[in-house]
């Protein structure tokens, strides 16, 4: 290579790097009103056990953050820091041994091309652990479209112009270009998006009970808010659900219940991992729809709980933070876009044929 070239690969990455590190920064605008609020609010929530590990509010290291001034869109984040993440997340929390390699692993010896050997080990497992894969594989699915969809296409005169990158969108779900990966992963994101759904609605009696007080610190916008999720709820419980969560952790009970806390250790686990996401936008989001899928799971496991929940009093038996709500609700937010944004690739792979 001569030294012309080893310059400008080096002002190249050295270009990347910067606008990896302008396009993930974190906006934390927050108007002195807010500041207050959130004050307040910590005063009034209250806490139990979780299936993810939330972050301390109370901490000098915690941060307020809009989420409308920060959209989940792509930073240039990029390579192998990101592979690594989401490498340890798939081998340490999937219930997988190390001799098997997820098909096109960038990390795995000849780049997980044994596709074959993965689904004969993934159809033996348990239902509740092929279940935990999906989910994760889902999540992972859902996160990409969103960067597919909201691409950075041009920069023009200090102007980003965002929009859908088809290159990127084949590259990731494409049949033949991903060889038949592609197409699972989408499943999989359907298969999300449906417990997610049936989250919701399972947890309605929870927000339908008097004593439940969305609290913002205005009453008016209290009722207005509680009005508007029962009306999410309501429009959930029209919806045919295709999955049943009863059939999960129906065997043994000793057995069940120890693979029950093993689900919630994995799933914080990976709460954690996202803690070392080198781009702060990409780990906003991250721990964000982490944290919104383990409570759908916490809400899909204390059904018996929740019917138990007395009208007028104060919960006792399940209980959900702030931190919870918020996470569940966008979490489930960006799914719907990616079910969006993906009708909206198949329309532009038809016009592009």
């Amino acid at each position: 290579m001569s030294e012309y070239s080893k310059v400008a690969n080096s002002t190249k990455e050295l270009e990347d790097c910067e606008q990896a590190n302008k396009l993930g920064a974190i906006n934390s605008t927050l108007s002195n009103q807010s500041k207050e609020a959130f004050i307040d609010w910590a005063r009034y929530d209250d806490s139990q056990d979780h299936f993810c590990e939330l972050d301390d509010e109370r901490s000098p290291a915690a941060q307020y953050v809009d989420l409308l001034l920060n959209p989940e869109r792509y930073t240039g984040y990029k390579g192998p820091s990101a592979w690594r993440v989401w490498n340890s997340i798939y081998e340490e929390n999937c219930f997988k041994p190390r001799s098997v390699y997820r098909p096109l692993n960038p990390l795995a010896p000849g780049r997980g091309e044994d596709d074959e050997s993965f689904y004969t080990w993934l159809e033996g497992l348990c239902l509740e652990k092929r279940v935990f894969y999906k989910l994760i594989s889902g999540l992972h699915a859902s996160i990409n479209l969103h960067l597919c969809a909201n691409y950075l296409l041009e920069e023009t005169w200090g102007k980003p112009s965002w929009g859908p990158n088809m290159k990127e969108f084949k590259r990731r779900f494409d049949p033949v270009e991903t060889k038949g990966e592609g197409p699972r992963r989408l499943k999989n994101l359907y298969f999300l998006y449906l417990i997610e759904l049936r989250a919701l609605s399972k947890v309605a009696p929870y927000f339908e009970r008097s004593i439940v007080d969305l609290y913002t610190g205005n009453v008016e916008e209290d009722a207005d808010t509680k009005t508007l999720l029962l009306n999410i709820f309501q429009d959930t419980r029209s919806f045919p659900m295709h999955f049943d969560e009863k059939s999960m952790f129906a065997g043994d009970k000793k057995g069940a219940k120890s693979l029950k806390e093993e689900f919630r250790l994995h799933f914080k686990n990976i709460s954690r991992i996202m803690d070392c996401v080198g781009c702060d936008k990409c780990r906003l989001w991250g721990k964000l729809q982490t944290q919104g899928l383990g409570t759908a799971l916490k809400i899909l496991f204390s059904e018996k709980e929740i019917q138990k929940l007395p009208e007028n009093s104060p919960s006792k038996g399940f209980q959900l933070t702030r931190q919870e709500i918020v996470a569940l609700l966008n979490a489930f937010g960006r799914l719907s876009t990616s079910i969006r944004e993906l009708q909206n690739f198949k329309v532009l792979l038809q016009h592009s044929r």
